[in-house]
């Protein structure tokens, strides 16, 4: 199994530890012939609009649509989950997506840097809470019928998983606990 992280911007190298810990072969992502040797993909946190443009730049947008909509799994986290949804609220205007994931999503929505903060998050499916770090994060407003909320936060949902699709709000690759990661693995393996 290889599961590749988009590494235009944001946490490349502790999804790689994550993903390495758990015993898969990961590696950064910024060319389209890099992309085609992924399994699945993890889309780490960012800035949104950027990670779009530096795609589009980097010739990576359109396969990276075609292989999420072709049923790549696909794990975004933060800026990730922003870019997997089909819907933003508070985006920039024209703000595009790669899209897949049947959720609304309202960037930014836990405030400004100043107001990032760390907590418990009840999982489903992980039997002891995991430590969500929420740096300038989104939420989820609307889940489309074949969305499951496996985790919330201010009474928004903060982890949603779809089909061949799984999406945090906060990022589990800080701090060293691979559990989230091997809940995208398992999708990954069912594929």
């Amino acid at each position: 199994m290889r599961i590749g992280v988009l590494a235009l911007q944001g946490d490349v190298r502790e999804h790689v530890a994550s993903l390495t810990s758990l015993g898969v072969e990961s590696f950064g992502v910024r060319r389209p012939e890099e992309l085609e040797r992924c399994d699945g993909l993890v889309i780490p946190g960012g800035e949104s609009t950027t990670m779009i443009k530096l795609a589009r730049i980097f010739g990576l947008l359109e396969p990276l649509r075609e292989r999420v909509h072709g049923g790549m799994p696909a794990f975004g986290t933060c800026a990730g989950m922003i870019m997997l949804a089909d819907r933003i609220v508070d985006g920039v205007e024209g703000q595009e997506t790669i899209g897949g994931l049947d959720i609304t999503v309202r960037r930014n929505a836990f405030g400004r840097q100043v107001d990032s903060f760390e907590g418990s998050i009840d999982v489903q499916g992980l039997d002891e809470p995991v430590h969500g770090v929420f740096i300038r994060a989104p939420w989820v407003e609307q889940v489309g019928e074949g969305v499951e909320v496996l985790a919330t936060a201010a009474d928004h949902p903060v982890a949603v998983r779809q089909g061949h699709l799984l999406a945090t709000s906060f990022h589990p690759e800080v701090g060293g606990d691979a559990r989230v990661h091997g809940l995208f693995v398992e999708l990954v393996d069912a594929r």
